[in-house]
């Protein structure tokens, strides 16, 4: 696959079990990894294994993973990639195709959702007209011009996401001033086929820049640190892109409020070691609430690599059952 920014992306195929003929209307799942995963880990192959026992599966590694090209931006143009893996799912004739993101691949899932998503009004899909354009323009690469000022209606709904949910109410109200104060607007441009139709993200963080736990300030040391960067290269096999961030791009809990109508299943663990419980709660206050659920697992840990197969095969369900 290639991505709009130029990017070459591995990618595999599993059609759909005893499908030997046209897939149109079968349902594809998506899956995108986490941090330092890639196509052939035994994680992901285990997870699109689980999958693949209920549908069509598309897998792929992220930008800097695997045998893909490019640098990893760590959550940021890896919207691009997914959007990629979308559109061949349904060039192979998926009329109905969900992505299921694992940490990282959580936040991706969510905001290429809400940059590439159908509006409340129409079926139009509403894509990101220029992901790439964030350094030459000084817009952040997560905001689009396709929703009248997309951070100005994702602050309207975190402001009513704090009201119904007092748990989040100190955090919510501040990332939706720092929206509001950033919103921009362009014009939208034309699709082709790369908006989900239903979304799950697992063991996704909700905001930028956490650094709450041991394994996250590791994770943080690996990105940002020229020594990080090089265990990364040669011990994750993960090549990060030193440039980092021009702007910030919208936050999953951001995007989480421009999803709707598509349906999003949010899934985390009780014994995360990466992210606690105020993630997901985060993500579920601000999302719309009559498209949206939220699984907190019982002994669940983090991401594919903790994922049990009853859990697993839950979320193809749940993906079949709301694409």
């Amino acid at each position: 696959m290639l991505t709009d920014d130029g990017v070459s992306i591995e990618a595999r195929y599993e059609p759909s079990p005893g499908v030997r003929t046209e897939p149109s209307g079968h349902l594809a799942l998506v899956v995108g990894h986490g941090f330092s995963g890639a196509l052939e880990r035994p994680a992901l192959r285990r997870v699109a294994s689980a999958f693949h026992q209920r549908t069509a599966v598309v897998t792929f590694s992220f930008r800097g993973h695997g045998r893909s090209g490019g640098r990893s931006t760590v959550g940021d143009r890896e919207v691009l990639d997914l959007a990629a893996a979308v559109r061949w799912a349904r060039r192979l004739g998926h009329r109905r195709v969900a992505t299921v993101g694992f940490s990282m691949g959580g936040s991706v899932v969510i905001r290429q959702a809400a940059l590439y998503g159908k509006t409340e009004k129409s079926d139009e899909i509403q894509p990101l007209k220029d992901i790439t354009q964030g350094e030459r323009t000084g817009r952040s690469p997560g905001r689009t011009d396709a929703m009248p000022s997309a951070p100005a209606q994702a602050a309207d709904a975190l402001r009513e996401a704090a009201e119904r949910s007092p748990s989040t109410a100190d955090t919510l109200p501040e990332t939706a001033d720092t929206l509001a104060g950033s919103a921009d607007g362009a014009a939208p441009d034309a699709v082709d086929g790369a908006a989900p139709d239903a979304v799950v993200a697992v063991s996704s963080p909700a905001r930028w820049y956490y650094r709450g736990t041991a394994p996250m300030r590791r994770l943080h040391w690996a990105v940002t640190r020229p020594a990080g960067r090089l265990v990364s290269r040669y011990g994750l096999r993960t090549r990060i892109d030193p440039r980092g961030w021009a702007v910030d791009p919208l936050s999953p809990v951001a995007a989480a409020p421009l999803i709707a109508p598509t349906p999003l299943l949010i899934v985390h663990g009780d014994r995360d070691p990466y992210f606690p419980l105020d993630h997901p709660r985060m993500l579920a206050s601000a999302a719309d609430p009559a498209t949206s659920e939220l699984w907190i697992e019982p002994g669940y840990g983090h991401a594919e690599t903790a994922a049990s197969p009853d859990l697993l095969t839950r979320i193809a369900d749940w993906a079949a059952a709301h694409a």
